[in-house]
């Protein structure tokens, strides 16, 4: 995707002469939307940081993020001691999004195999390899769910008007994103499309980076307080809801960012289609029912009783917003059940949730279903 008029994507190998000095450069995301910066990481502790802090975020650019990050580690040291050091630190940075637990244990299976002396090398072209994956697996996603905008629009006259929540746009991916990709195809074919912004508190991922990157790319959107969606979808002022996930269960259960089951409710309510746009490593076929076995992170109660901006100054300022004193819980995610989902958009195509298991025979094929999409 684009900034201004420069192609970018959220995470790449920054070039340099010696394989043993290489580093990656990030788009930092908590700078955004007030500042464009890009920072430079050139250790496993560093990619550490940059997951726990929310530098990089959004599970499929988590798991390219920690393949990264297993490279960086190569360049410390290449033993399997070393390597499974590593590892534990980047599994333990965030617990909830399996794309990074995906993403360490392909790198780990391959850099096992090999002598010593190839694993640095492999582990970047590997690290490389996920990242580009990920582009593909997005753009895929955005055509099969360009073909379900496009049936929700044939015969209308009016805009079609999609809600979604968090950030499942290019920032959250490598590149096109997930729930935001069948938007920026839908948009780019000629589609009159308007998208709803959930502000998506506390760390408002809504209102700060799904809302700056769809300014970017000339979307038409407007932002709303989370507690808006219901009332829109009451007014039939919403036609779809869309969002990605941290983690799908194999029967359909969706976690994504705190919220995302109020919207579910409102929508099974009001009979606006639900998705979930899922790439593949998204969903952990390990497990079985999403309410019981997902891990929920929680996170510092500062998200909550603080929040930031950028006053009219052009400072950029943290504020409390609670009393002082005040307790404070900060689940991250929650579970929206499968009964509530009406459909889940992999890059294999849409499927409900009781047939999502067609889709394992797919991903283990290691092949898109439609080339051209690629």
């Amino acid at each position: 995707m684009k900034i201004g008029q420069q192609q970018f994507r959220t995470i790449w190998a920054a070039p340099v002469a010696s394989i043993h000095q290489r580093q990656v450069n990030i788009i930092d995301q908590t700078a955004l939307p007030h500042a464009l910066r890009i920072v430079t990481l050139d250790s496993v502790d560093g990619m550490v940081n940059a997951i726990k802090t929310m530098q990089v975020r959004g599970a499929p650019l988590i798991g390219a993020a920690a393949a990264y990050g297993m490279a960086l580690a190569c360049q410390a040291g290449l033993t399997d001691g070393h390597l499974q050091m590593a590892a534990s630190r980047l599994l333990a940075s965030r617990p909830t999004a399996v794309n990074l637990r995906w993403a360490v244990e392909r790198m780990m299976n391959i850099l096992h195999t090999l002598p010593v002396a190839q694993r640095c090398e492999a582990a970047w072209q590997e690290a490389s390899r996920i990242a580009d994956e990920d582009v593909k697996i997005n753009r895929a996603i955005g055509q099969y769910g360009l073909t379900l905008l496009q049936t929700l629009a044939a015969g209308r006259t009016e805009r079609l008007n999609i809600l979604t929540h968090c950030n499942a746009g290019w920032l959250a991916t490598v590149d096109w994103g997930t729930a935001l990709a069948p938007v920026y195809a839908a948009f780019d074919t000629g589609l009159d499309v308007h998208v709803w912004v959930d502000e998506t508190r506390p760390r408002n991922q809504g209102a700060s980076l799904t809302a700056w990157e769809l300014q970017q790319h000339g979307v038409p959107y407007t932002v709303i307080c989370d507690n808006a969606g219901g009332h829109l979808m009451q007014q039939g002022r919403v036609d779809c809801v869309i969002v990605g996930a941290d983690r799908v269960s194999r029967c359909g259960d969706v976690c994504n960012k705190i919220g995302t089951y109020l919207k579910a409710l409102a929508a099974y309510d009001n009979q606006v289609p639900f998705y979930a746009a899922v790439p593949t490593p998204t969903i952990d076929w390990r497990i079985a029912n999403g309410l019981r076995e997902i891990p929920i992170e929680e996170r510092a109660t500062e998200e909550v009783t603080q929040i930031s901006g950028i006053t009219s100054a052009g400072n950029i300022e943290t504020i409390r917003l609670v009393p002082e004193g005040s307790m404070a819980a900060n689940p991250a995610f929650d579970i929206t059940p499968a009964r509530l989902v009406t459909g889940i958009i992999t890059e294999y195509g849409c499927y409900a949730p009781a047939a999502l298991e067609a889709v394992l025979s797919l991903a283990n094929a290691k092949e898109l279903v439609d080339e051209t999409f690629i």
